[in-house]
Order: C-alpha cells, then structure tokens, then sequence
C-alpha cells in the first residue's frame, strides 16, 4: 500500500496526518516489526508503530544530522527535545538501535556496551564491485567530492581551499559529483556551482552513476563535512577503490578515516587547515598513494556488505 508523504515539511498537522496514516497501513498490512531508517523516519514510523501496537522496531541512525551539526542554543534544545522522544517515548522494551558511528550513540544518552545498540560500518561496500584502482601520474593532483551538494557538507570549503592552493601556483584541480537535492533547505544552488565552475581547476560534473569512473580519475576523495553524517559511503567507496581520503573531524568522518594513515583529517568549517592539508598531499604524491592502499585495508577489516549483514544478523537474532 503506498504512503506519500512530503520530508520538506514541519507542519505538525501534516506530521500528524502521515502518522495516523501509516499506522493504518502497518495494521492493515498486519507488519510485526518495523525497521526505521533516519530521525525522520524513526519518529513518524516509530510514533505509528506505537499507535499499531508493534513492539519489535529497529531505529536505523544514519546520522546525527541537526543532533550532532547544529551548536546554537535552539539547535541544542530541539536535539535534546528529539532524543527524549526517541528514548522516553517511542522506544519499546524491544527496540534495537543500529549506529554507524561510535558517536552518535552518546548523542542519544546510551552507555558504552549498552545491549539495545549496534554499530555497523556504515552500509557497507562490495570489495569486489568496487577494486583498487590503478596509480595517476601527478601533478596535477586531483581531488573530487561525491555527495549531494548541501552546505553541510563543506563543498564550499573544498572550492575556497583549491582556489587558495592554485593561488600559489600548485597544480591541483578540483571535480564536483553531484546534484542540489531540491527538497533540503541546505541545498546549493545551481547557479552557484555553475559560478564555482567559471574557477580555473574548479569543475562541477553533475550527478555521476558509478562512482568508480570518478576515482579512475582522481587521487583524492575529499569530504569537508560540517557535521551530521552517520558513515558516508561515498568515503567507503573511494578507499575500496585505493584512493587517500582528505575529511574533517566530524562523526562518522572520524571514525573511519585514521588521521595520517587513511588520509588526513582536519578540524570542521577551517578552509585553512583544508588548503594546508591539500599543499602536503600535492607536494608527495608517494604518500597519497601510500594513504590510498591503507584505505583499501581499513575498508576490509569491517566495512564490507558482508561483514555489515553479518552484524544486522546478529542483532535480528535478539
């Protein structure tokens, strides 16, 4: 049965309205359990779960998103206002908490070992569909960011940071994979990526469908998040692929990414330390490789499809 409901939304009549509405559709379906995936999701699915009278829910936390991100009193107080709800209100004696990250679950008041919480790598990635790849010759250097293209995530930074870079006559380009996404009040306008775009070494491509093509071509990924990610996939991807990433300190982003061994991770919403760290990669292209085929390894121990299933499995058996 179809349920159409709109995420742009705050409107708590309409919130209210999709709620009523699922939990028809999850008692006409007769579900048993629900697996919720994002706040979004987690609170009107798991408020529609409680009004189904299911008691068996995953909450699926694939990020902190406004939790983690926002540092203004307002932020604060609506972050506090969520995880109350969540814990307080709609988690029943059943629920199981998936984190992909070992942030997040501090965020949401849980202990250390706590038993309803499992963290996983992200989604995982297939080693096998996603290969290392094969050295570039450098100069130039060349970075490119994968991700929908949101303030959020700091492609502003990588685009300041490039332009400080060539500024100084180093031979670094920049490529940009991805599209505004309409519905996010953090979107970039395409008018400002087409002006990004008229930079020299500065490219906006677009939406990219594998992004395998992407690192055939590029040395770095690059994710100079601001907050609120859960594990990027895009970061998993271009380390099965061999690549070095460069991101910054943030949930998620950390904890993946080991600081001089991956890649280089530098302190969040700083387009300094993003244009110093790009100046030391572009001048020893032996240790971007060198971070590249570490990455491949970190990927491996952990972060596969299978070893990802194989923990979503453990915790359905409880």
């Amino acid at each position: 049965m179809p349920l159409e409901a709109d995420r742009r939304s705050l409107n708590p009549l309409n919130i209210l309205s999709a709620v009523r509405r699922l939990a028809r559709v999850l008692k006409q379906e007769e579900v048993e359990r629900v697996h919720l995936i994002a706040l979004r999701s987690i609170l009107v699915g798991g408020a529609a779960a409680m009004l189904a009278g299911i008691e068996d829910r995953v909450f699926a936390v694939t990020g902190g998103g406004f939790l983690t991100a926002r540092t203004d009193t307002a932020g604060r107080i609506l972050a506090r206002l969520v995880v109350l709800i969540v814990r307080r209100l709609l988690q029943s004696k059943r629920t199981q908490f998936l984190f992909e990250n070992e942030d997040d679950p501090r965020s949401f008041d849980f202990e250390p070992g706590d038993a309803a919480v499992t963290i996983v790598g992200g989604a995982g990635v297939d080693p096998e569909h996603y290969r290392p790849l094969a050295n570039l010759p450098c100069p130039p250097l060349k970075i490119a960011v994968v991700s929908r293209m949101l303030w959020s995530k700091g492609i502003d930074l990588a685009v300041d940071a490039v332009t400080s870079v060539r500024s100084k006559g180093v031979a670094v380009e920049l490529s940009l994979f991805g599209a505004p996404d309409p519905s996010n009040p953090k979107a970039i306008s395409t008018k400002t990526l087409q002006d990004w775009s008229m930079r020299e070494g500065i490219t906006w491509r677009g939406f990219t469908a594998d992004a395998r093509e992407v690192w055939a071509e590029h040395h770095v990924a690059c994710l100079p998040s601001r907050g609120g990610e859960g594990l990027p996939r895009t970061l998993l991807e271009a380390a099965a692929c061999g690549r070095a990433i460069l991101t910054t300190d943030v949930p998620g982003c950390r904890s993946f990414v080991r600081d001089g061994i991956d890649g280089v991770v530098v302190p969040a919403g700083d387009a300094g330390a993003l244009t110093k760290a790009i100046l030391s990669l572009a001048a020893d292209p032996a240790k971007v490789a060198r971070f590249g085929r570490s990455a491949r390894a970190r990927v491996e121990d952990g972060f596969t499809e299978a070893a990802v299933i194989a923990k979503v499995s453990q915790m359905y058996g409880r």
